[in-house]
């Protein structure tokens, strides 16, 4: 990471991040993880809670929430890269493959451009499980919020 010297990136906390700098985090997923999300949105999908439905639909069994998911995005960019204070400005995702209770997936994010004059990235984004199959792919753009005081 460069040393946010540039004017939109000087009060980040963080600085500016580098293209092709990259970060992960692992998560192995639960059914707590599936009752907390249903907590917040009300997402009660039979193939998120009946066992029996779900292994007879074309997923085999239960599968987490496709926000659980993605959510593991929101973490790496506000704690990882671009780092705190960062937000999403829009996201395109492509959800390619179901995510089971007891997978261990990883969240990915790679810096593909930064501005300068604005604390923005476009970021590559991927969710693959432990089996390295990619369950989630897309890109998104962020803004990091300037945080540091004088």
């Amino acid at each position: 990471m460069s040393n946010g010297n540039s004017n939109g990136w000087t009060k980040t906390l963080r600085g500016m991040p580098a293209v092709g700098d990259m970060a992960e985090r692992r998560k192995t997923m639960s059914m707590r993880d599936i009752e907390l999300f249903t907590e917040i949105t009300g997402d009660r999908n039979p193939l998120h809670y009946d066992e029996a439905l779900a292994r007879e639909s074309m997923f085999g069994g239960l599968i987490v929430q496709g926000g659980v998911t993605s959510g593991m995005l929101n973490a790496i960019v506000a704690e990882d890269l671009p780092g705190p204070g960062t937000v999403f400005l829009g996201m395109e995702l492509k959800f390619s493959k179901a995510v089971f209770v007891g997978d261990t997936v990883t969240g990915r994010v790679e810096v593909k451009t930064v501005r300068e004059d604005k604390p923005i990235c476009t970021i590559a984004v991927s969710v693959t499980n432990q089996n390295g199959d990619v369950c989630l792919s897309g890109t998104a753009t962020t803004y990091t919020t300037p945080l540091k005081r004088d």
